[in-house]
């Protein structure tokens, strides 16, 4: 078992780079990423840029936590979590998820899992910038909903 690979940065990331240094194990037979870019709506409401702040230090001790739990339920080779924070406009890219399994049920189920408490459980916070202003965006109740299942056992 490989360690988890856990980054919090300004800068973006290479989809393909990140992809090739977590499928070249031979004994997984699923690789599951996923990518989250800044989209030009939220809610509704015209989304022109977003800013991400964190807590360094305590985020990346919470992302390791996350990443850790996934190894408990299912059995995982690689788990990449790479996090952005500062400023970025519409179409970048936010968060890279990358997690391999010997079996793809895994690797989706863990993937699913890592965003879903990323999420609600990471201390980042959103500023969103629109033609009317700039304003703190709230954790979603459907995001809370989605951790929630997890441990109520309804994924």
């Amino acid at each position: 078992m490989q360690a988890n690979k856990i980054i919090v940065q300004t800068e973006d990331f290479d989809v393909a780079a990140e992809y090739a240094a977590i499928a070249n194990d031979n004994s997984d037979g699923a690789v599951v990423t996923f990518v989250g870019k800044v989209r030009d709506f939220n809610d509704g409401a015209e989304v022109t840029d977003l800013t991400l702040e964190h807590y360094p230090g305590m985020t990346e001790n919470v992302l390791q936590q996350i990443a850790v739990e996934a190894r408990e339920r299912w059995p995982l080779n690689c788990v990449t979590i790479i996090h952005r924070v500062g400023t970025m406009h519409l179409g970048e890219q936010i968060v890279f998820i990358g997690v391999t399994s010997a079996h793809r049920k895994a690797a989706f189920a863990a993937c699913e899992f890592l965003i879903d408490f990323l999420k609600t459980k990471a201390p980042f916070w959103k500023l969103e910038a629109s033609p009317d202003g700039r304003h703190w965006v709230d954790a979603r109740d459907s995001d809370e909903q989605a951790a929630k299942a997890w441990n109520n056992g309804d994924k």
